[in-house]
């Protein structure tokens, strides 16, 4: 099936201009339309929906500068090209700044018309997939992204409401620098999209740029750009990401793996507010909001001398905290039955379910991946589902749980005297299991720990979900 035809729409009062146009531009690929007053045009704009407007500036009635302004109030993608005669240059100007896309001079040259109304469709098809981009991307962004009714991730989004109340009522719109720490998969970036998406710079970009990914080199010229012959292979000039995320927001991931030389230039860039690309001497004024996140104690590596100090006090102007999912117990099974409704609407699988033991063994996890682990590993899944439940040996089949940080000597030997296996849930198992080696051990949790095979760390963990206090004597 053939793509359409781009439309034109010609407003001329010349009969005879806007013939030899409609002729040039229908031999060309255009599907074309003619008006000889402003009226008359805006009456079909509905119906004829152009993809470009070339329009006279001098017609009857109304003026070409009257159909810009309605144009552009009715819709913006369409590009309007006004048309003027020698000395009217300045017309022309008063249209762009209304909101016409360019300008052309009389007498025309057919040719570079053309030309022209080819660069206003590619403009026009760059918009659109800028605005489905951005719709794409805040669709699923915001507050409302961050999943989970326990505590701590009740507080979470308290916490971030309150600072998009706070920044509502700056009268500057100087947005403050906002840190957020926490593990690896706790949902960082989702917490910086809810502060964009949801907060008062919404309409604008939002960049992401993982720190970690590109090497020092490339790291500086990406987020600064370069100029031309700046370094062996900057063949053109380029706009870095700072640039790019004028007006909106420039996500820093991982921040704590960006090289000192780098911290400086970012210091700058907070401070002042401006950037200089790789190889110039000029510097650009930049309206950038600034969100960071990082999985490292920058404290500990402003101690050590790998993370500049003034960088650290003016990232973190705003704090928020991601915690992970070990502290969110009582949010892996509504999660998981989220992740697993969405899979299976991508998959067409749509009414799995996960079973009563396969639950116990998700609750019975320690989740090292937080909810990143949870929703990877439900995707493997319900992708390799067979019918409508997952069950235990679907959950404990997946990676995750052959490399598990379950008990080494889980065994049913190891359990306490008069303790079926068979007669309850894993979750319970394993409370009853480390209960009983803490107590055999004299709640030496070291030993403990070495007896079950897992770290001190990850006994303390599972002592503290399962409320597992030593006795007072």
């Amino acid at each position: 099936m053939s793509a359409p035809l781009p439309r034109a729409m010609l407003v001329e009062d010349d009969e005879t201009l806007a013939d030899n146009m409609r002729t040039w531009l229908s031999k060309h690929g255009w599907e074309v339309s003619v008006f000889h007053a402003v009226d008359a045009a805006l009456a079909k704009l509905e119906t004829v929906r152009p993809d470009v407007i070339v329009a006279d500036y001098m017609l009857p009635g109304r003026t070409g500068l009257e159909l810009v302004k309605e144009v552009a109030a009715l819709d913006a993608q369409i590009k309007v090209i006004m048309a003027t005669g020698h000395g009217d240059v300045q017309l022309a100007v008063e249209a762009m700044r209304a909101g016409a896309y360019d300008y052309v001079v009389k007498p025309l040259v057919l040719a570079e018309l053309g030309l022209l109304l080819e660069r206003a469709m590619d403009a026009a098809r760059m918009e659109k997939r800028l605005s489905f981009y951005r719709s794409n991307q805040a669709r699923g962004s915001g507050v409302a992204s961050l999943l989970g009714e326990s505590a701590p991730m009740q507080a979470t989004r308290a916490r971030i409401r309150h600072v998009l109340e706070a920044e509502a009522a700056l009268t500057d719109g100087m947005l403050p620098p906002v840190l957020i720490t926490g593990e690896t998969g706790t949902g960082k970036e989702l917490a910086a999209r809810a502060l964009h998406f949801d907060g008062m710079r919404r309409e604008g970009p939002f960049v992401e740029v993982n720190c970690s990914s590109l090497p020092l080199q490339l790291l500086e010229s990406e987020l600064f750009g370069h100029e031309r012959g700046a370094f062996t292979d900057a063949k053109e000039r380029k706009v870095g990401l700072v640039e790019a995320a004028e007006g909106g927001t420039l996500f820093l991931d991982e921040i704590g793996e960006v090289d000192l030389a780098i911290q400086a230039k970012l210091l700058k860039l907070l401070e002042e507010r401006s950037v200089r690309r790789v190889g110039s001497t000029r510097e650009r004024k930049v309206d950038v909001r600034i969100v960071s996140a990082t999985n490292q104690d920058l404290e500990r590596m402003v101690r050590e001398g790998r993370f500049r100090s003034d960088l650290f006090f003016r990232l973190r102007i705003v704090t928020l905290h991601m915690p992970p999912l070990r502290e969110r117990h009582d949010d892996v099974l509504p999660l998981a039955r989220h992740f697993v409704a969405l899979h299976g609407r991508r998959y067409g699988k749509k009414n799995l379910r996960l079973s009563p033991d396969a639950e116990a063994a998700l609750l019975a996890h320690a989740w090292p991946g937080n909810v990143r682990e949870l929703q990877n590993m439900l995707e493997q899944i319900v992708l390799l589902a067979q019918d409508g439940t997952i069950r235990l040996e679907d959950i404990t089949l997946t990676r995750a749980f052959r490399e598990t940080d379950m008990p080494a000597h889980a065994s049913p030997d190891a359990l306490p005297n008069g303790v079926a296996s068979g007669s309850m849930s894993l979750t319970e198992m394993e409370r009853h299991l480390v209960r009983h080696v803490l107590q055999r051990s004299g709640w030496n949790v070291s030993r403990a720990a070495m007896e079950l095979g897992i770290t001190r760390d990850k006994l303390r963990t599972r002592m503290d979900r399962y409320r597992i206090t030593r006795p007072e004597k």
